[in-house]
């Protein structure tokens, strides 16, 4: 037996064996897969097995299109029998929204590459002629789909693997996980330990048993599923041709043809089932196991898919398979480190293990083994979960995500199931005031403020919050403005090596003078953006960073994994220990001044200049920046502050017209202002300079981490644009793809519409050709084409007077 190895994976399913081939296609072959039983014992063998081309992720598309094209070469590569079904698929749409929906999916199948048509009725029924569609207007039709033996398709990609020189060990339990003080990590099997230098948890249903071996988690929860399998079906022996594979919200499921059988998979909406609860994960020993069958509890969505394709309800049925799927609160696989641990990975968590098993093999084998992956992997970061999501909070979201499987929720739709889990002290308060919430990294915070009792109306289109939002906008232009966001991520870095460590890892110089800010990004060595944060210097050795909510863990890592032996630097999370109002627009300093000595005028408080001060009779970290393009500052304060602050700043602006805002005004105003966004525009797929950042890189420092990766990298034919687009009624929200007649030239990675300058607005990544100012094209926004053109500068504000004043 091996005794070492560059990594060792655990777990021989479909996520395992995929990770595994692929680290194996990128060079390294110094692997080995342990796996306790067969491979596909957990719950790779008993899966269904299709690879829909539809999700409503379009970075989650990706990795669904990469496994699309690879099942079908893995028989003829391998030798190994996968039994894959190029049927393609049909979703079919039951209302407007969902047709809305598929309308979105389509514009992104033009930039990602996977085959889609927008079908009508006529088309349904002759793809389909056993469908009836009652209540159907319409579907999208995806002929890159198929189905294939999930054991097949994880033995091929494990002989793949094999092929390529990795090693495979069946039938060898890991029983403990532990790091050396030099960081190599030791894995200890029944056989004999292991050490490797980077471990990856790929154990599915036993994924956090295994993240607790290293004193992590995995938050996921296993879910019983159903999918019954009939018996043969005359109409299905009487032709040649297979029908697609369907998938149908009103029967909250999928159905298919099985060899010349049906299938139906369930995806209940009551009575919903955790495996193994409430024992817990079962013994390691426990291998192809499944539960007992309940009818009774699928019997409603049975009869629906009966209802819909009548010939499933011809014959009885042969087959039931009710088996264990982990799933995670928000849907999305779990890829990438694990927080708080060096070169501990996570490549779990997925109930599409099948679809998605083949792209996140191959996109996170680049991030491990390069530092970056060609996509966007923050959605699928571990480190999305903090301590908030304890099981509780992971059961009900997962139970949530379950039951809505099928069922398309509309942009900006939210449910409260686990929620809410974390709060600021002001959250009561704004809620009274009509405050409507957005979770990020487990924070309540404000969308927007319902002041006559509306919900909102979900839609792709502008709805009827769209003069709220207006409203809001107009208060923080006309008058004064406040905004909880205590949700920051936020980080005291102190100490004699503070300056040198922080310009080591940012790209760009931080402030030399204290009171100075500075908008940094920090690398990856190829040059990728891993990170945005704004540091201020508050004392010669003492800086605040903040970064992104949902960044926190992530941009913790960074921060602590970069500090060098004998590095005199300390690095504390003090997100919780302070909260944060933002105070913007022309009347901040008039209101301000009322609640503070201190002299808030240009001379001894310019804009980008940190200060502690006394703001009504609390201590506060005031920083005067602007993520609205109006005179502002945010305000600091110990957490125990927030509360009466508030009222405080509440009480003095009634006079001056104050108001509450929330975060789609927020995005408004931000794209106005042509800020980018991290995770939008400020991706790991994009260097500083595509990226048009360039301004934020100090290629005068002697070196930070990247430099050298951007000086020697040779341009590549994309660019993030800043454009205006003649929308009307429905503006884009990303994804959107941008064309040159029929040719696909780019993707818009956000977009809003502009209130203060009455103009839809957008940011694009596009071929250079069309990056000049000026330049046009079209994007695709619900299904028409709209002219965008390139603008050389903000549309609001453009030399910044207005945050200056």
């Amino acid at each position: 037996m091996n005794t070492t190895a560059r990594i060792v994976v655990v777990g021989g399913g479909m996520m395992g064996a995929s990770l595994l081939y692929h680290l194996g296609l990128e060079g390294c072959t110094d692997a080995i897969l342990i796996e306790k039983n067969e491979l596909t014992s957990g719950s790779t063998w008993h899966a269904a097995g299709q690879c829909p081309s539809i999700t409503a992720s379009y970075n989650l598309a990706k990795v669904h299109a990469y496994s699309n094209r690879l099942y079908p070469r893995l028989e003829a590569l391998t030798g190994q029998y996968v039994s894959w079904h190029p049927c393609g698929g049909l979703r079919l749409a039951t209302n407007v929204h969902e047709l809305a929906w598929l309308k979105y999916i389509y514009g992104y199948s033009k930039s990602i590459g996977f085959r889609m048509e927008i079908v009508g009725l006529d088309a349904i029924k002759r793809l389909n002629p056993f469908l009836t569609t009652d209540n159907v207007v319409g579907a999208a039709w995806t002929t890159d789909d198929g189905h294939g033996d999930p054991s097949g398709l994880c033995n091929a990609l494990a002989k793949a693997a094999r092929d390529l020189g990795a090693t495979v060990q069946r039938h060898n339990r890991v029983v403990d996980i532990r790091q050396r003080h030099g960081g190599e990590w030791e894995v200890i099997t029944e056989k004999g330990t292991i050490v490797a230098e980077m471990v990856v948890n790929a154990a599915g249903c036993y994924a956090r048993e295994v993240a607790r071996m290293v004193g992590s988690d995995a938050p996921i929860t296993n879910m019983q599923h159903h999918y019954v399998v009939t018996h043969p079906i005359q109409a299905f022996l009487d032709r040649s041709e297979e029908i697609p594979v369907m998938r149908d919200s009103y029967t909250s499921g999928y159905f298919r043809q099985e060899q010349k059988s049906g299938l139906i998979g369930v995806y209940e909406s009551t009575g919903l089932r955790e495996a193994w609860a409430p024992r817990g994960c079962p013994e390691w020993a426990a291998s192809n196991e499944l539960f007992a069958d309940d009818l009774d509890r699928i019997a409603p969505w049975l009869e629906r898919a009966i209802e819909r394709m009548p010939i499933l309800g011809e014959v009885g049925i042969r087959r039931v398979i009710n088996g264990a799927i982990p799933h995670t609160p928000d849907g999305a696989p779990l890829l990438g480190p694990a927080a708080g641990l060096r070169n501990f990975w996570m490549c779990c968590g997925t109930s599409f293990g099948i679809a998605q098993g083949g792209g996140c093999g191959k996109y996170l084998a680049q991030w491990m083994l390069h530092g970056d992956a060609e996509i966007n992997m923050a959605e699928f970061d571990p480190r999305r979960f903090g301590e908030f999501a304890d099981a509780a909070y992971v059961r009900d979201k997962v139970f949530q995500d379950y039951r809505l499987t099928f069922t398309t929720r509309r942009p900006g739709e939210e449910e409260m199931a686990g929620r809410p889990q974390k709060t600021s002290p002001l959250y009561e308060r704004l809620k009274a005031q009509g405050c409507v919430c957005t979770e990020t990294f487990g924070w309540e915070r404000p969308k927007w403020f319902s002041l006559d009792g509306r919900g909102e109306d979900y839609s792709y289109a502008r709805n009827n919050v769209f003069d709220v939002v207006r409203d809001e906008v107009a208060a923080v232009h006309e008058r004064v403005g406040i905004l909880d966001l205590t949700g920051f991520a936020k980080y005291d870095i102190t100490g004699a090596q503070a300056e040198s460590f922080l310009n080591r890892i940012c790209a760009n110089q931080v402030p030399r003078r204290v009171g100075g800010i500075a908008l940094v990004h920090l690398l990856s060595p190829g040059g990728r953006i891993l990170g945005e944060m704004t540091v201020s210097r508050l004392a010669d050795e003492r800086f605040y960073a903040l970064s992104a909510a949902a960044a926190e863990l992530r941009d913790l890592d960074l921060l602590a994994q970069s500090l060098q032996p004998r590095e005199s630097v300390r690095i504390e999370n003090v997100t919780e220990d302070r909260g944060v109002l933002v105070l913007s627009g022309p009347r901040s300093r008039e209101l301000l001044s009322l609640l503070t000595d201190a002299d808030l005028g240009n001379e001894q408080f310019g804009w980008l200049t940190a200060r502690e001060i006394g703001v009504a009779g609390h201590a506060v970290r005031a920083l005067r920046v602007s993520y609205v393009g109006e005179l502002g500052w945010e305000l600091h304060a110990p957490i125990a502050s927030l509360l009466p602050l508030y009222d405080a700043i509440w009480e003095q602006g009634q006079a001056l017209g104050i108001a509450n805002y929330g975060l789609y005004a927020v995005n408004s105003m931000r794209i106005e202002k042509g800020y980018k966004a991290w995770s939008t525009e400020l991706t790991n797929e994009l260097n500083p300079l595509e990226a048009d950042i360039a301004r934020f890189v100090n290629f005068n420092k002697d070196d930070f981490v990247g430099k050298a990766a951007l000086l020697a990298q040779a341009p590549r034919p994309f660019k993030i644009v800043y454009a205006e687009v003649t929308a009307t009624d429905t503006d884009t929200r990303g994804s959107e793809p941008v064309l040159d007649q029929d040719r696909c030239v780019g993707v818009t990675t956000s977009g809003a519409y502009g209130h203060r300058v009455k103009k839809s607005l957008l940011f694009a990544c596009v071929e250079p050709q069309f990056a000049a100012p000026g330049s046009a094209f079209d994007v695709l926004i619900q299904g028409a084409r709209h002219r965008a053109t390139v603008l050389a500068q903000p549309a609001y504000d453009p030399g910044n007077l207005r945050m200056r004043g």
